[in-house]
């Protein structure tokens, strides 16, 4: 399966030790040169003396129209030793629009500069941390944003070629200038070309359609909360999530520069994500997930489970895409909204990341691609692992709702039943309040719910809801959600600081300089008790039944049938607690309503969720083996009702 042969150095005991002891009191490149196999790189170079220098990349492309070729700038913080002895070093490189407007990580840092021009403080820990050791740090203004040329096209190709143009320059096979209007060019003499891309949100999203372009010398990418289609940040199978799009986005990070020229780009943008949810080519344009097969990189993914912006759905289909073709890659599942693993588990994160670039981009055999494929947080702060993603023995298998005694409160099992059940859409309901009242009949949701288990089920990897429905008016929107109905302590995704709470003391990764401190706020996890977990979700236009790209008006009274997308998840429903399926119309401030409020009746004979069980059929027939019985009624206490949803995929 993987692309590139490893390799794993045997040796005696004692000259394994000698060596590991050598290399303790040598720098990466000495050791080597001592005959020695160094496993980490060492903050052996000056911080403080680095090189900052700035340049500006062509990119190839008049996105501006302004009948010259847009230049992208790129900050550059590197160590300065290296190039003196005439050694070369690879880089790191975050691109992102938000570097001026928005700011990254959790304290909303922003470039600053010197009177030169030259970068002071680059955000975030990566130049602290990682240029002692012996690396560059790049951080490129995605085109049309802070000091690049351009427009900003959210994901399009003048965003994909803003950093592809400087992986091209960083190997020799592109131009860049040592100003944004002069003709001095720059040579990259002093890298090797390995580069690592890495980011969260928007910034991971570049490093997906770079690695999807399948460009040269892009040796790994390290993708946090990040889209992996546009269409699918915009719309769920024609439901739209958000009540703008991409023109919107564009507005919100470009430059005045860009935002004095770029109306023409502006207004494609808005031609070409119509608000009827339907697949253009725009969209195509922003798919990377039909270009895994390009993909040469080696890809560490990072997503929160419970992330409501960049939802969980892109990593799922981004991860089967990459497994399919044979990529190497690793995993990290959090419990959090969209936030950053430097905010939820900070030590092991800065550790396992300087461990994954000094195996992809220095080489050093320290085991990382023979470590667990997954690390999974089970519980806030409490995480476990896999040797592979899903895990072995996990099969997709078919759970049918059934009927119950009582009106909208049914089971869920294994065998397919007859009737009918019936749902009004609400769009003043959310997915909150249908599980809070999952034992109690409600005109807005049908409910189905397993025995108590008697053994833990566990669900890894991306669902499926298909549901048979005849809706009374001509739109029709559907929800269908996944939950752990048992009490519990999770994080609280729900919070606007999405499971996380910042504290106010804090801890140091790298070296500091006066204006760039590697000195960052601590932070905890913010939790919550309650007595239901929503774990997975899924949303659709009805009127996208024959045709995932293009709705149609519906026909009152006939049956269609439409198979819903769920998010990618991986949770365990404890011995003791119920599973669930949900299936109800808007989901409030997650989707938006259609433009009438339909009830729909359900054939349950015609209605199935196809779920990936770890034991698959097996395990769930064996955890629901005792008799069902009626859920107790009355509220159940969950996290708030999901916020209106941001539009912006930021920190």
């Amino acid at each position: 399966m993987p692309k590139r042969t490893r390799f794993t150095i045997w040796r005696p005991f004692v000259l394994a030790a000698v060596a590991a002891l050598t290399a303790a009191f040598l720098s990466p490149v000495a050791a080597q040169a001592a005959g020695a196999a160094p496993r980490e790189s060492r903050p052996v170079y000056s911080y403080a003396d680095a090189i900052r220098e700035a340049v500006w990349v062509d990119t190839g492309l008049d996105s501006d129209g302004d009948g010259k070729t847009d230049r992208v700038a790129a900050d550059i913080v590197r160590p300065a030793e290296p190039a003196a002895q005439g050694r070369k070093v690879p880089v790191i490189m975050d691109a992102s629009p938000y570097y001026s407007c928005c700011g990254r990580g959790n304290e909303s840092q922003l470039k600053t500069y010197d009177a030169a021009g030259n970068v002071v403080r680059m955000p975030l820990f990566y130049d602290n941390f990682f240029v002692p050791r012996g690396y560059a740090v790049v951080g490129v203004d995605l085109a049309g944003t802070n000091r690049s040329d351009g427009c900003v096209d959210v994901g399009g190709r003048s965003d994909i070629q803003s950093a592809k143009a400087v992986v091209d320059w960083l190997n020799g096979r592109a131009k860049a200038y040592s100003s944004r209007t002069g003709t001095t060019t720059v040579k990259a003499s002093w890298t090797n070309g390995k580069t690592g891309m890495i980011g969260k949100s928007w910034d991971g999203t570049i490093a997906n359609g770079v690695a999807a372009t399948g460009v040269k010398g892009l040796k790994t990418i390290v993708p946090i909360s990040a889209i992996s289609s546009w269409y699918d940040y915009y719309f769920a199978q024609g439901a739209p999530l958000y009540d703008s799009g991409p023109d919107w986005l564009a507005g919100a990070v470009e430059s005045d520069a860009a935002y004095a020229k770029c109306a023409a780009v502006q207004q494609k943008l808005v031609d070409g994500a119509p608000r009827t949810g339907d697949w253009t080519g725009l969209w195509t344009e922003r798919d990377y997930v039909k270009d895994a097969s390009k993909v040469k990189a080696s890809v560490f993914l990072v997503h929160g489970m419970q992330d409501l912006n960049v939802r969980t759905k892109h990593f799922g289909q981004w991860w089967d895409a990459l497994a399919k073709n044979g990529v190497e890659r690793k995993i990290w599942l959090s419990q959090t909204g969209h936030v950053d693993p430097f905010d939820y588990r900070r030590g092991a994160w800065v550790d396992t990341l300087h461990r994954w670039f000094d195996h992809e981009l220095l080489g050093y055999d320290n085991g990382i691609d023979r470590d667990p494929m997954a690390d999974i947080e089970r519980h806030p702060d409490q995480w476990v692992t896999s040797a592979v993603w899903p895990p072995r023995g996990t099969a997709a298998t078919t759970l049918r709702p059934a009927a119950g005694t009582q009106a909208g409160v049914g089971t869920l099992g294994l065998s397919r039943s007859s009737g009918t059940e019936t749902f009004t859409d609400d769009p003043k309901q959310s997915e909150t309040d249908w599980a809070a009242q999952i034992a109690t009949p409600t005109s807005d949701k049908a409910g189905f719910l397993t025995a108590p288990l008697t053994h833990d089920l566990r669900l890894s990897g991306s669902s499926k809801v298909t549901v048979t429905a005849a809706p009374t008016t001509s739109t029709a929107h559907l929800t269908a959600v996944l939950v752990d109905l048992g009490p519990d302590t999770v994080r609280d995704y729900a919070d606007a600081a999405e499971g996380i709470t910042t504290l106010t003391d804090r801890t140091c990764w790298g070296e500091s300089t006066a204006g760039d401190s590697a000195c960052f706020l601590k932070t905890a996890a913010k939790t919550k008790a309650v007595d239901y977990t929503v774990f997975s979700r899924g949303w659709a236009d009805l009127g996208t039944y024959a045709d995932p790209g293009k709705g149609v008006p519906l026909t009152p009274g006939k049956k269609y049938t439409i198979t819903l997308d769920l998010a990618a998840t991986d949770h365990v429903v404890p011995k003791g607690h119920r599973l669930a399926l949900i299936v109800a119309g808007t989901d409030k401030d997650l989707i938006d309503p259609p433009s009438s409020t339909p009830t729909l009746t359900l054939d349950l004979s015609r209605t199935a969720a196809s779920v990936p069980l770890v034991g698959g059929a097996t395990a769930f027939a064996r955890a629901t083996s005792a008799r069902w019985t009626a859920p107790e009624a009355g509220a159940l206490t969950g996290v708030r009702a999901p916020h209106k949803a941001l539009r912006v995929p930021v920190s």
